[in-house]
Order: structure tokens, then sequence, then C-alpha cells
């Protein structure tokens, strides 16, 4: 155990080193929430991988896997099928835009200048979108690292949530978005390889082999079209689990990385890391949850399914190699909650701040109030994070679906179609948004299909009755700007 935390000693130590150099670095709001667009391919990708996968890639996902075997393997397709997408679609057309509409820094931001919204709505709305869904979803990642805290260190729960957030919180608080980037794409890397290892060591070691084990203990975990206990999965399930890759295209957290790389013609060379990061990982969490399945003794019900990895990582390594994987699900709970923290504290500055109260505020002081808005939105998710038997991955399920299904339509089409309007935009992030409200408290016969996939489709309904019965020449004006 002194060995455990020898390790997670010298990882705290590299991220605060990290955090530090960032600050010196950090001279504007440009800088502390893109990095003054200055990132090369290599981090821009890595830490928007890390930074989309969060604890469930470690805890959640591979729970899915040891709970309902290859059935959760669609969750993994979808995804995959979501990353590539996004850089294909979204990445360089977002970068282009946000710069050439006066370098627009935020989501809400970009959305004002598109379409020429004088009223404030386009600010107002998506900000307050992200202060509840990035809280929900922090909220997640703290679980995750409650959980981490309370295994290695067996401290009680809620001081281990505590523990977890103060880390995050110090380094973003001190280094905004180059702090952020460049400790995700170490923690990608970190993940990268704690994933690949546990597996491996499963597949070296397992005697009958691996899927034998798990045939032995239920054979209908191996087959991806039946749930455990052998029924047929229909198709609106299949649907509902592939419906995860529909969120990319709305996560702020995710698109911050298009918006901060050095040049958009770096993001191919990006894409292709991204995705491959992408791939080898998720394969890797299925993997390790089907492992836990035939290589640990009894079972692990409900939340504690989650915690698979942890012990298959007691049971398979030395202390010192232990501390290492169990430091990637840290790793991977920071890296998607700092980058959380950073564009809702972005939103409140920029959007609420700046552009609302205070718009002859000095760059310092933006800064200073991004900062403080780290600070009070970790103290949200803080709360919202102290209740022990919520899943991981039903807290992340929820707030994936409120960004993608608010925001993902919005972001597709504005970089898409001229004929879009302001009209379009409100209503198509308003019924979006709340649907995945509404959605997500009714339950039984059609409303168990993930409430992202009916909430995408009614926005872009709303989209586009909105922009016909309400078009606007300026957004029109504005989108030949910028695809110009």
């Amino acid at each position: 155990m002194n060995s455990v935390y020898v390790t997670f000693g010298l990882y705290f130590v590299v991220l605060l080193g990290l955090g530090i150099i960032a600050w010196q670095r950090t001279g504007d709001l440009s800088d502390y929430i893109l990095g003054g667009r200055r990132l090369g391919s290599g981090v821009t990708a890595l830490s928007a991988g890390a930074s989309d996968m969060s604890g469930w890639l470690l805890l959640g996902l591979p729970g899915a896997a040891y709970l309902s075997g290859l059935e959760a393997g669609w969750i993994a397709v979808g995804l995959l099928i979501g990353t590539w997408a996004n850089w294909r679609v979204v990445a360089t057309r977002l970068r282009v835009a946000t710069e050439k509409l006066d370098d627009s820094l935020t989501l809400p931001d970009y959305f004002q200048r598109r379409f020429a919204d004088r009223s404030g709505i386009l600010r107002i709305l998506p900000g307050l979108f992200i202060f509840l869904f990035f809280s929900l979803y922090v909220s997640a990642g703290l679980v995750a690292g409650g959980r981490l805290f309370e295994t290695v260190f067996e401290l009680p729960y809620l001081w281990a949530v505590a523990a977890g957030g103060a880390a995050i919180i110090l380094y973003t608080f001190l280094g905004g978005y180059l702090a952020v980037s460049w400790t995700d794409a170490l923690q990608a890397l970190l993940m990268l390889f704690a994933l690949v290892a546990v597996p491996l060591m499963v597949f070296g070691s397992a005697d009958p082999g691996l899927f034998e084990a798990v045939r032995t203990a239920n054979p209908e975990l191996l087959n991806p079209f039946t749930d455990a206990q052998g029924n047929p999965l229909s198709f609106l399930a299949v649907l509902s689990l592939l419906a995860w890759g529909l969120g990319y295209f709305g996560q702020p957290h995710i698109l911050a990385r298009f918006m901060g790389i050095r040049a958009a013609g770096e993001l191919t060379r990006a894409r292709r890391i991204a995705v491959s990061w992408v791939t080898i990982c998720l394969i890797a969490a299925i993997l390790v949850g089907m492992a836990g399945i035939g290589g640990l003794p009894g079972t692990l019900d409900g939340p504690d399914a989650e915690k698979v990895f942890m012990r298959l990582v007691e049971v398979l390594f030395h202390p010192f190699v232990a501390g290492i994987c169990l430091a990637a699900i840290l790793a991977a709970v920071m890296s998607t909650a700092d980058s959380q923290l950073l564009v809702a504290s972005s939103a409140v500055a920029e959007d609420f701040y700046k552009g609302l109260i205070k718009p002859q505020a000095s760059q310092a002081e933006l800064v200073w109030v991004g900062r403080g808005s780290v600070v009070a939105i970790a103290l949200v998710a803080l709360w919202l994070a102290a209740d022990p038997d919520r899943t991981v991955l039903s807290m992340v399920s929820y707030a994936w679906a409120g960004l993608g299904a608010a925001f993902g339509p919005v972001i597709v089409v504005s970089l898409l179609w001229s004929g879009m309007s302001r009209i379009g935009a409100i209503a198509g992030m308003l019924v979006g948004g709340l649907t995945v409200v509404v959605w997500g408290q009714l339950s039984g016969g059609l409303f168990d299909v993930y409430e992202i996939l009916p909430a995408v489709l009614f926005a872009l309904a709303a989209i586009f009755i909105g922009s016909k019965a309400m078009p606007d020449e300026a957004s029109q004006r504005i989108f030949q700007r910028m695809t110009g």
C-alpha cells in the first residue's frame, strides 16, 4: 500500500507542476479559456479523448460489461462512430468559423455572433444549460474519484469525494486551458496504459481462457444480441445504446479542443490520433469488464460493479504498478472534470459577466472571475456527489444526453445550412434540452429509449420549423462570411 501512496504522491506533484507552469503563461482570458489557440495536434487529440471519456471509461463502461457482457459493446460502437463523425464533420468547420466570427472564445459567444443575436438569449440560454448539465457531469466525476479514494485510501466516502475535488480545483484554478490540456494529454496516455495492461495480464494468466471462463459463468454474456438473462435485444434497445454517439456533437468541453488548436490544417492528424486512441480504449474497457467475470472471486452487484477495474488491478499487479493503474482512474476523472469546470467557468466569465454585466471588464478581472467560477461550480458538484448510491454511468448518461441534445443539432446545422435562423437556433436548443429533462423523468414502453435519441430528433425538427417560419437575412450573410 505504501507503494500506491508514493505513486499517487508523484502523480499529484506532476499535475501541480504543470498547473504552475500554465499559470505563468496565462495572461488574458483567451489564454485562460483556449490557451491562446496555440496547441498542436497531438496534445489536442489526446486531451480531447481524455476529457471526453472521464471516469466512466474505467468504471462505468467496464461495470456495464461486467453486468451485461457484450451488450455493452453497442455503447462502444456508438461512441466510436460519434467520435469519428465529430472530428470529420464539426472540427475544422468550427475552428474556422469561431476565428472568423471575431475570435469567438465560447459556444454561447459563437451562437450570438453566428445569428447576430442582440437580445442576449443565445448567451443566457446555453449558459444555463451548461451550468445545469455540467454540474451533474462534474459530480459524476467526483463520485468516481470518491470510489477510488474510498477503495485505495480507505477514506469515508464524503472525505474521499472532497479530496478528489480539491485536487481538480487546484490546477484548473491555476492554469486554465493550458494546464487542463497538458494534464489531459498526460492522463490520456496513462489511461491507455492501464486499460490495455489489465486485459493483457488476464489473457496471459487465465486458465482456461478468458472467454471460456465467461462462457462458463454465463454464455449469454458473449452474445451482443441478448441481455444477460438471454432475452433478445429489441431494435429500440440497440438504437438506444448506439445513440450515445449522438452526444459528441454538443459537448462543449470536446468542442473547445477543436477551437483551441493552433491551425485548422492540423485537425486531420489530430483526428487520426484521437480516433485511434478512442478505439483502443473502448475495446480495452469492454475486455476489462469481461475479465472481471472470469477473473474475480465472488460477484460485484449494483454500484459495486463499477469497481471491477480496481479489484482486478489489486489482484493482478505489484503495488507500485497497481498504483499507476489506479492513478489512471484519477486521471480519467480529472481530465473530464477539469475541462467541464473550465468551460462552465468560461461561460460565467465571458458570457454572463462580460457579455451581460460588465462589458468593459479588464482581461485580468475576467480571468479571476473565471477562477472564482471554477470554485463555485465545483462546490455545487460536490454537493450533488454527496449521495454514494449514485452510479457514474447513470449520471454521465443523463448529462451527456442533455448537452448533446441542447447543443449538438444547433452546432451541426449552424455549420452546414445557410438557412438556419436565430429563432431556429433558440427553438432547437430549448426543445433539445427540455426534452431530455422531461423524457428522463418518464419510464415504460417508448420512454425507455435513451432520451438523447428523441431529443435530437425533436431539436432538428424545431430548428427547421423555426428557421422556415421566421427566416432572417443577417444569419445567412454571416454564414457566407464564415464559410467564404
